[in-house]
């Protein structure tokens, strides 16, 4: 039996678009007077939509809060939540500890590519393990999907998603990703039930059936609706029997198979420099997108204002909006990660160079 002292976390997963954020603000909005910690592993636009869970609070839930850790609310905006467990969960998990008085539940949803194991395995952690256990890991499905024999509703996002995230150190196909997603679960959400008649229902009921352990069950979702009580609680400590679960990621490296990223094809670099101005940056980026082989810009810019600018690029799109205050502590600088394949780095710097509003060199740095 978990210890009643330790501070119970929720793992939610799930592939991008399967209803996980509906699913997580719905428990935040009826959680009744739980103090309830969120970590989001967004990922620019690929991913959740933070914005429904800024107003979740510790201790309630209050509309048009800033996003901040003293909110209760720690977005991981580096990649894959899974790949980067040490360098960015574990000192959000020990920030928590340190709070445990103000703390009921922690909520944590990962990147739909997330691999659970890795995560759960976290919680063994000596300084994590002593305060904190996995409440339950719940898987979350696209019913429809399932029921026309699709893992996901759209496929190609998710490989979208797959190629922009340069964190990435694993890569399975869907269907593997899929069933150590399930066999992680503690329990499995079937999202979008409303979209399915019995039949459909039964028929994604009885797959899923023949997929999991007889201890995991599966709930119906209608537009992520399920009694919180029914999904906090459940007292799974999780961690305790992860070091046994045997996944495709695992038997890979296992059979000493070569283990291909996904990103080994692509170059990473991260550009560096002052303020810009804005209309010249997205100019600067437009003509490297067009000259060069580039996947994904992604990033924030001090264009001299008090607010922090994103600027996101995919394909040929490019968007830029505030996202907060800087703050007392950062570096006000321009930080820009280009994910494409056989970079001119030399051009991307003196491009984004025309946009400098002082003398600021551009510096770069490639990413392995």
């Amino acid at each position: 039996m978990p210890q009643l002292d330790k501070i119970p976390a929720t793992v939610v997963t799930g592939f991008l678009g399967s209803g996980k954020t509906t699913l997580l603000t719905h428990l935040l909005r009826h959680a009744g007077n739980k103090r309830i910690a969120v970590i989001v592993n967004e990922f620019g636009e690929l991913d959740v939509d933070a914005e429904l869970v800024r107003g979740c609070r510790l201790g309630g839930c209050e509309e048009n809060q800033a996003q901040t850790k003293d909110n209760g609310i720690f977005e991981l905006a580096n990649g894959c939540i899974c790949c980067t467990v040490e360098e960015e969960f574990l000192p959000v998990m020990q920030q928590l500890v340190e709070r445990r008085d103000e703390i009921d539940h922690i909520l944590i949803e990962t990147s739909g590519l997330a691999l659970p194991k890795p995560l759960v395995q976290a919680f063994n952690w000596p300084d994590i393990k002593r305060f904190c256990t996995v409440d339950s890991v719940i898987t979350v499905v696209d019913g429809p999907a399932l029921a026309e024999g699709r893992v996901a509703h759209d496929p190609s996002s998710i490989e979208t998603q797959r190629l922009a995230d340069s964190s990435l150190d694993h890569d399975p196909t869907l269907q593997e990703l899929l069933d150590d997603q399930l066999a992680s679960a503690d329990l499995v959400v079937i999202a979008k039930s409303d979209q399915l008649d019995e039949s459909g229902l039964q028929c994604v009921e009885t797959w899923l059936h023949g997929q999991l352990p007889e201890r995991v069950k599966t709930l119906r979702a209608t537009n992520g609706e399920v009694d919180p009580t029914v999904l906090l609680g459940m007292g799974a400590e999780s961690e305790a029997r992860i070091e046994s679960l045997k996944t495709h990621h695992d038997h890979h490296h296992e059979q000493d198979e070569e283990h291909h990223h996904a990103h080994d094809d692509f170059d990473n670099c991260v550009l560096h420099l002052g303020a810009v101005d804005t209309p010249r940056l997205l100019e600067a980026l437009k003509g490297q997108i067009a000259s060069q082989t580039i996947y994904r810009i992604k990033g924030f810019a001090d264009v001299g204002k008090p607010m922090r600018q994103i600027v996101h690029g995919v394909g040929n799109r490019l968007s830029h909006h505030f996202d907060r205050l800087w703050r007392e502590d950062d570096i006000r600088r321009t930080r820009l990660v280009v994910i494409g394949k056989q970079l001119d780095v030399n051009a991307l710097e003196q491009a984004v160079a025309t946009a400098a509003l002082d003398d600021t060199v551009v510096q770069h740095e490639r990413q392995a």
